[in-house]
């Protein structure tokens, strides 16, 4: 049963941990003890001086060679002055600043005393006389400058500012609209959340993928699945969201389209891509050395490092790949399904990650698919109303799909790929996996027009 959220995973020494190779096991070599680095310097190296020390070594001498003389006095003969930069420049200008003013002063004050007294008399009548004469006049100037800007503004239309037809908000009809019931949440964002799935289903067209096994000489679709077989394990074991598998398989698709790998690398390939999608999505991701002691040491850690930054590079770090875990949620909220019908549709999501042939669909698609499958099988009704409105798939661009999906899940297990069924097999994800499939001919009708 895996542990509350938010727990930062560690691998224990004596845990079991999935190893997808079987190299010859050897035992753990403890690390020696870390030097600690020395602080003191070199021998023969010059000791290290800093400007504070300069400075109150100064400070010092200027102290200390200022003794008193034999009649008690200070001599003066050895003292250091400290002068810094601008200082004497500035002590000029104040100076003659203050001789000029004083010679000025001097001059001028039997004139100021005799023409103070004369001039306080007369100049309380002139300011009474100019702010009376003032007064009328700014209210005048005010009012002739206010009157042609408010002819001006009554003059002027209105502004009218359109909204270009793509940044219109679009119309959500009362009876489709499933977030209104989180206004009060922000962290639902219930405002946006239509326009961010939305947005989400655009980029999809930018991540479109094709099968690329041709281009990989050294690998098949059978070694794939036992990548992401061992990828679930590795999920499960560090308590793993799910959409951080979702986003590392899909990571680990797009580097191999582009990137040629051999078959004694894809294991490094998957829990790099691993490592990149739980530094996006995780709170407290594993360390680099969780992963490479999962892979049993079969790698060092600067080739793990030297391919995080080949996937990251290949990618264009654009690492915001949508995926059909969250199309998913969002689709099982349009119809109030419960978490027993949400779990189912995402075993048969899940599931899907391992089959090459469903690499090329989008996200959004499958995750409908997968949902659809769910509610037949519940008998929960078909591809409802509000289920259109929000993904924008009708019944036949669903077709296709799931039939591929019941194909799938209708073929017979492999044995040594039984970690999706096996996880789906608790009690915590109500046993999902063991339900029976739905009949062929009860899926047709729902996907007959």
């Amino acid at each position: 049963m895996p542990a509350p959220r938010g727990k930062k995973p560690t691998v224990a020494a004596g845990s079991k941990i999935p190893k997808l190779t079987a190299p010859a096991s050897t035992e753990n070599q403890e690390e020696g003890p870390q030097v600690k680095r020395s602080s003191s310097p070199p021998h023969g190296a010059p000791k290290k001086r800093t400007a504070f020390i300069d400075i109150t070594n100064a400070v010092g001498l200027c102290a200390s060679d200022c003794r008193p003389d034999g009649d008690g006095s200070f001599g003066t003969a050895h003292k250091v002055q400290i002068s810094l930069p601008g200082r004497k420049k500035d002590a000029a200008k104040k100076q003659a600043k203050k001789t000029s003013s004083t010679s000025v002063s001097a001059r001028n004050q039997d004139n100021l005393k005799k023409s103070l007294s004369v001039s306080s008399e007369g100049k309380e009548r002139t300011d009474a006389e100019e702010e009376g004469k003032k007064q009328p006049e700014e209210e005048e100037v005010q009012k002739d400058v206010a009157a042609p800007v408010e002819e001006l503004v009554a003059a002027a239309p209105p502004a009218v500012c359109e909204v270009p037809a793509h940044l219109r908000k679009q119309a959500i009809p009362e009876q489709f609209d499933i977030d209104s019931e989180n206004s009060e949440d922000c962290y639902m964002c219930p405002e946006y959340a239509k326009d961010i799935f939305d947005y989400l289903k655009h980029r999809e067209e930018k991540f479109v993928l094709s099968n690329y096994m041709h281009m990989q000489p050294s690998l098949n679709p059978e070694m794939r699945a036992i990548l992401i077989d061992w990828l679930v394990e590795v999920q499960e074991n560090f308590e793993l969201y799910h959409e951080t598998l979702y986003l590392a398989v899909k990571m680990a698709d797009h580097y191999l389209s582009k990137t040629p790998v051999h078959r004694e690398m894809l294991q490094l390939v998957g829990s790099t891509a691993m490592l990149i999608a739980s530094k996006f999505e995780e709170r407290s991701p594993p360390c680099v050395d969780d992963f490479l002691y999962i892979c049993d040491d079969a790698y060092k850690r600067e080739e793990l490092i030297s391919t995080e930054a080949s996937i990251l590079q290949a990618l264009s770090f654009d690492i915001n790949i949508p995926i059909a875990y969250r199309f998913l949620r969002r689709y099982a909220k349009c119809v109030s399904a419960g978490m027993d019908t949400l779990t189912l549709a995402r075993y048969y999501c899940e599931l899907s990650l391992m089959e090459m042939e469903l690499v090329t669909e989008r996200g959004s698609l499958l995750a409908s698919a997968c949902l659809l499958m769910a509610l037949v099988t519940k008998d929960l009704g078909g591809w409802s109303p509000i289920l259109q409105f929000h993904s924008g798939y009708q019944t036949s661009h669903l077709a296709p799909v799931v039939r591929k999906l019941h194909a799938m899940l209708s073929a017979p297990p492999d044995d040594k790929l039984r970690a999706i069924r096996n996880k789906y097999s608790h009690k915590v994800f109500f046993e999902v996996a063991s339900l029976p499939l739905v009949d062929i001919d009860t899926l047709e009708k729902v996907l007959s027009p």
